[in-house]
């Protein structure tokens, strides 16, 4: 059977072919030139002083140029000069010009011959003169040729659109299934799926076809998971494109970027177009202090018009996403544009549980870890941060040379993504070892006395990042937060001052974090709450006029309150700060021998997790009921026993 030739060899790009072939054409004129071989040219006043002295034999005429030879031994000609006369002068004129003539050729002995160019040389002449201009001819034609036939990565391609078209084969394999922790969301795109699919059965009711669904949320939400999702789900053409692709230094070339999108997607309609970033495009007009960007503007304009302007039958479906909501221009929120907003917001607890299970997915994970436990320890985390949750463990697994992800390991890892990693090589002095025990233990214990505050998950003293220990809670997730919810958190916080000043007489810098969450709760409650009895209802500082975020140049600056009520805003700070230390202080002074206890079996252990805290504060609790003196060193001595087996 005859072998058939293989198609899919791989071209060769085009400037290889045109560096090729401009290479040939010199090369070719430097060798019929004679460029590449022999003397290089002289002037004519060096040539004809050669003929004078005696050293040349013969000179041969060719077109315009002379070159003189010199015969030797072997009857061999021998190149001694080349050069060239002007074409306007025959022979005898050079000869006359240089003070010779033919007698005096003929006394030296040199011998005169003409040698007329053939039909080839005339030919090659001819080449050589339009070969680069038609290399140049067919440059342009190919480009042109490109530019026709489309495409955004040739020079001609300014004004059309890079949006990937994913067909079939390049769709992606995400479906709902592959997305948790996202319900409400998921229901709503669905839906928008379900309407390209059966778009009969709402208009048999007369709903009309959303034009444009908008997903907002912080970032790693899954936004982008979402529309990939949508994309593996709906069997229509979806064109996918980021909003920073429409925006260029030329004017003009983003609204035609634009255009061909929408005609490209009206063409394979029904249809989804997917922006991702749209902020990138869609910021607030003439918002800022040095007026607005023409050429983003003019996008805008253009995506307004195509999303809803005189021509809107259309069956195309605008996907768009972005974190940033609030800078979007209201043209492009109204009905009949973004239609449906879809808020991506960060997942409670069971959705962080869901996410862990779909991430987990061929992970080999050990049968005692529990996700829902490390669903509650994770709150706050976006999907993002979840699936880096599982990545950290399986490296920290790998590292240890173990074929599951145990305890430990997702430990670790959140104790990584929290705080940083572990600062193995930094060595604490026992001093301030010391100081950090405490510190903690302070502010363990003032949570512990507490009603409003979470439960204690972990304690140690060991370095991370730019801690030198941590006290981990487990927060509940609320909607609504009191005001006795806000000073506990406060006192909490302030606790960790409170045992330095209670047991060493000092203060360090090590509260310097705790200070500023400290202050911003008490700012918070006073300015944005009306939770101050002195200064009542009113909120104070308007955020929402910043001319840096897209907004209209507001008066003040987000200052809308006068001097006497700062002055007012920062007396009542301070007395919030002031009441919750003393709270603090207070606590730690009734459980001094708490205190020592756990101080000095964190000393001993470093990391203590939530059932041995426990057990030291009930058993202490139980001392004092039965009006015991509560011993500081068998409270340690016990610490130490219940946790050294578990970190061996």
């Amino acid at each position: 059977m005859e072998e058939q030739p293989n198609d899919n060899r791989p071209s060769v790009p085009t400037w290889v072919w045109i560096i090729t072939i401009f290479a040939v054409i010199v090369g070719l004129q430097l060798l019929f030139s004679g460029r590449l071989s022999g003397p290089e040219e002289i002037s004519q006043q060096q040539f004809f002083s050669q003929v004078l002295n005696g050293q040349v034999d013969v000179i041969e005429l060719s077109g315009d140029r002379l070159e003189a030879y010199r015969v030797d031994a072997a009857g061999e000609p021998e190149t001694v000069g080349i050069t060239t006369k002007d074409s306007q002068s025959s022979l005898e004129d050079v000869l006359a010009f240089n003070g010779l003539n033919n007698a005096q050729l003929e006394e030296l002995g040199v011998e005169v011959q003409v040698r007329n160019l053939s039909l080839r040389n005339n030919i090659v002449s001819i080449l050589f003169t339009i070969g680069p201009v038609l290399l140049l001819i067919w440059i342009f034609s190919r480009g042109f040729r490109q530019m026709q036939g489309g495409g955004g990565n040739n020079i001609f391609g300014f004004g059309r659109s890079r949006a990937k078209n994913l067909s079939d084969a390049d769709r992606p394999t995400v479906t709902f299934d592959d997305v948790a922790g996202v319900d409400e969301a998921k229901l709503e795109l669905a839906e928008v799926v379900q309407f390209l699919r059966e778009p009969e059965k709402f208009v048999q009711v007369g709903a009309r076809i959303p034009k444009g669904v908008l997903m907002v949320g912080p970032p790693g939400t899954g936004k982008t998971l979402l529309a990939r999702a949508v994309a593996g789900e709906a069997g229509v053409p979806f064109f996918h494109i980021s909003g920073s692709e429409f925006v260029e230094m030329f004017v003009g070339v983003g609204a035609s970027r634009v255009r061909d999108l929408f005609e490209k997607a009206k063409q394979s309609a029904p249809s989804i177009v997917f922006v991702d970033e749209i902020d990138a495009v869609g910021r607030q007009r003439g918002a800022g202090l040095g007026g607005g960007h023409d050429e983003r503007e003019q996008t805008l304009n253009q995506i307004l018009v195509e999303m809803d302007g005189f021509d809107n039958d259309t069956n195309v479906i605008v996907m768009a996403a972005t974190n940033r909501a609030d800078i979007l221009d209201p043209a492009l929120l109204r009905p009949g544009r973004f239609d449906r907003k879809v808020f991506v917001d960060l997942p409670d607890v069971r959705g962080r549980e869901k996410i862990l299970e779909v991430h987990a997915r061929g992970k080999p994970i050990s049968k005692d870890v529990e996700l829902k436990e490390f669903a509650k320890l994770t709150a706050g985390f976006s999907g993002a941060d979840l699936e880096n949750l599982l990545n950290e463990a399986a490296i920290f697994a790998a590292r240890r040379d173990q074929r599951t992800i145990g305890n430990l390991e997702f430990q670790d890892a959140f104790d990584r993504i929290a705080l940083g990693p572990e600062k193995k090589s930094h060595v604490m002095t026992q001093e301030d070892k010391e100081t950090v025990a405490y510190h903690e233990a302070g502010h363990a214990v003032v949570s512990f006395h507490l009603a409003n505050t979470d439960p204690i998950q972990k304690i140690t003293i060991v370095p991370r990042g730019r801690a030198g220990g941590y006290v981990l809670p487990l927060r509940e997730e609320r909607m609504v937060y009191t005001r006795e919810k806000f000073e506990d958190q406060i006192a909490m916080a302030m606790g960790g001052r409170a045992a330095e000043e209670v047991f060493f007489g000092q203060i360090t810098t090590g509260a310097a974090s705790d200070l500023q969450q400290s202050t911003r709760w008490a700012r918070a409650m006073v300015m944005n709450y009306g939770m101050s009895s002195s200064l009542g209802l009113p909120t104070y500082g308007d955020q929402s006029s910043n001319p840096f975020v897209g907004r209209d140049y507001g008066f003040g600056m987000g200052r809308d309150y006068s001097e006497e009520a700062a002055k007012a805003i920062d007396d009542e700070v301070r007395l919030i700060l002031d009441h919750n230390y003393k709270r603090a202080k207070q606590i730690i002074e009734d459980n001094r021998e708490k205190m020592v206890g756990l101080a000095n079996a964190l000393m001993e252990v470093e990391t203590m997790d939530r059932s041995t805290f426990e057990k030291l504060m009930n058993e202490a609790f139980a001392a004092q009921s039965d009006d015991a003196e509560v011993d500081s060193e068998e409270l340690t001595d016990a610490l130490v026993e219940e946790v050294m087996p578990s970190s061996d």
